[in-house]
């Protein structure tokens, strides 16, 4: 409610009175993106915007704020001018990366699982399923199971596969060694059981959201 007034509305405004070009924003609570067609919209924008938060006693995050060349021509243009790859940004839970499809050479924004994010995440289910070890396999599984689902409800998108299989397989892991910790007779517990155990319970990586294009498609019968 504070940021609509102090930030939307305002950035409405200067998209409208201020900018040159194009002008794309993207707020989820307190965490936003701006993109912009030019850079000098960028650059004046960051700095009146620092201005406009000072007004209100907040400020941009010192880490978290950076002005990076993005988008479907920054590959080339930054190639030109003999730099590197552009750069990566962080949000909402994604690293966002330019990229080009590996069929038609088109340039797409994969987003991959911020890696930090799901160190933390793992972090906590090892701990639960410590907690939950003596509980019977079935209860267990239903409720990593909810962990699973829950994770590729968010995560599993185009382009990040990997890194929700790898998710997937350390919850398997934690649950293992939970299962192993658990009783002398636990430590004869083999991969191969494990195996049907997790198989059982755990449902397989897969996208969760396909491009609209997949999405939408339909056929019709002749």
């Amino acid at each position: 409610m504070y940021l609509h007034y102090v930030f939307d509305l305002w950035a409405g405004w200067w998209r409208k009175r201020r900018a040159h070009g194009d002008v794309i924003i993207v707020r989820f609570a307190d965490d936003f993106t701006v993109g912009f067609e030019h850079r000098q919209d960028a650059e004046r924008f960051r700095d009146e915007l620092r201005e406009r938060f000072a007004k209100f006693g907040l400020e941009l995050h010192p880490d978290k704020t950076q002005l990076i060349e993005f988008g479907r021509f920054a590959a080339a243009n930054r190639a030109k001018r003999g730099l590197g790859k552009p750069g990566t940004f962080d949000f909402l839970g994604f690293t966002h990366i330019c990229a080009e499809s590996k069929n038609e050479g088109r340039f797409w924004v994969r987003r991959i699982t911020v890696s930090k994010r799901m160190r933390a995440k793992l972090a906590e289910v090892k701990a639960e399923t410590r907690r939950r070890a003596q509980q019977p396999i079935p209860e267990q599984g239903r409720w990593l199971a909810s962990v699973v689902r829950g994770h590729m409800a968010y995560y599993a998108v185009p382009g990040n596969l990997k890194a929700v299989r790898a998710f997937r397989d350390q919850v398997i892991r934690h649950w293992l060694n939970a299962l192993r910790r658990r009783s002398q007779k636990g430590r004869r517990l083999t991969w191969a059981r494990m195996n049907r155990i997790h198989k059982r319970w755990l449902p397989p990586a897969r996208v969760m959201h396909p491009f609209p294009k997949q999405r939408l498609a339909a056929t019709y019968p002749r």
